[in-house]
């Protein structure tokens, strides 16, 4: 099973404040007071006015992303991060191959990255999503990494976060659903789907 996304991530209160007025964001709750926002090409255009441009090549320092961060869009996230700090996180994975890409802003300027990883040989912490995360004050915990700890393994591809935010699901949806289901003593077989368990990159 792969995995996707496309977000930007910052502190809840944050990103409530900056996007109250977009027709096309939707928020993804996160744990420790984080939200996940969608990155999709209407919500690219509200914020800049123009389509976003893909990159075709493979990732690699000197084009990390598949979506093409714009002098516009890299404007109005850097703006965004004179409240407080801002990352666009980019992963895709199939078959155990992938990449993962990152970036922070910070005061109104890039603080971090951006940074891409496609062969994950280097401790985890370095990994360009945790590092990230913990640039924006993520804090380590029972999870296997801050990845998993913030709870973005709960969707597996930036569309599951739309549908998920537009349901205003928690990061522990799975786990309270799952437990209401347990309370029941519903067979197994009418068990709801599950996230897959984190592996090696974060999620399996």
């Amino acid at each position: 099973m792969g995995y996707q996304l496309s977000a930007v991530v910052a502190d809840a209160e944050l990103l409530r404040a900056q996007t109250a007025d977009l027709d096309h964001a939707v928020l993804g709750e996160l744990r420790q007071d984080f939200a996940l926002l969608p990155v999709t090409p209407q919500l690219v255009e509200e914020l800049t006015g123009a389509l976003p441009d893909f990159s075709v090549a493979e990732r690699s320092p000197a084009e990390p992303f598949h979506l093409a961060l714009s002098a516009a869009l890299a404007g109005v996230l850097a703006g965004w991060s004179r409240s407080g700090p801002v990352a666009y996180l980019e992963a895709e994975f199939a078959g155990g191959a992938g990449y993962q890409s990152a970036v922070v802003w910070f005061g109104g300027g890039a603080s971090w990255g951006p940074r891409v990883d496609r062969l994950f040989d280097g401790p985890r912490p370095e990994w360009p999503l945790n590092a990230a995360l913990a640039r924006l004050g993520a804090e380590p915990g029972a999870w296997i990494d801050l990845f998993a700890e913030l709870g973005l393994h709960v969707e597996r591809s930036t569309a599951g976060w739309l549908a998920h935010g537009r349901r205003q699901l928690s990061a522990d949806y799975w786990d309270e659903l799952a437990e209401e289901w347990e309370s029941r003593q519903s067979g197994d077989d009418q068990q709801p789907e599950r996230p897959g368990p984190v592996g090696d990159w974060g999620i399996l």
